[in-house]
């Protein structure tokens, strides 16, 4: 579990857990060591279509080995609220994600961007839980 917590509430380690096709990079020199709150991390990447965006969040909540919640403070959304879960089970740990966030545009962007982006996120968490279970395989 110690191993788990110290590689996910490491924010440099974030490259190594979102697709390469995102081209991922921390824009304000890669943070390192445990996160705290009130942390900002500036990221660049190309969520869809291989439009660059800038994401600015802030370390809202850290609970020291069992979750830490990031909020975004500039980005692709109106909305972004991510809590992260670590629970310590027989065998492993189990990781949990809470995502609520709200698209730009209002009823246009539901309209249009909902289903895409929810299928975006869904992948880009699978590519996540593989990329763990390759660092952290099972016993």
């Amino acid at each position: 579990m110690d191993a788990v917590w110290k590689y996910m509430s490491a924010p440099d380690n974030l490259i190594y857990l979102t697709p390469d096709s995102m081209n991922m990079q921390i824009t304000n020199g890669n943070p390192e060591g445990v996160m705290y709150p009130g942390m900002v991390i500036t990221y660049s990447l190309t969520p869809l279509f291989g439009i660059r965006v800038l994401w600015v969040t802030e370390i809202a909540h850290v609970e020291d080995g069992r979750y830490f919640v990031d909020e975004q403070r500039f980005g692709p959304f109106k909305f972004w609220h991510h809590k992260h879960f670590l629970e310590e089970k027989e065998g492993g740990v189990l990781m949990r994600d809470k995502v609520d966030y709200k698209l730009p545009f209002g009823f246009i962007g539901r309209l249009f961007g909902a289903r895409i982006v929810r299928n975006k996120l869904k992948k880009i968490f699978e590519y996540r839980r593989l990329a763990l279970e390759k660092i952290f395989p099972k016993a």
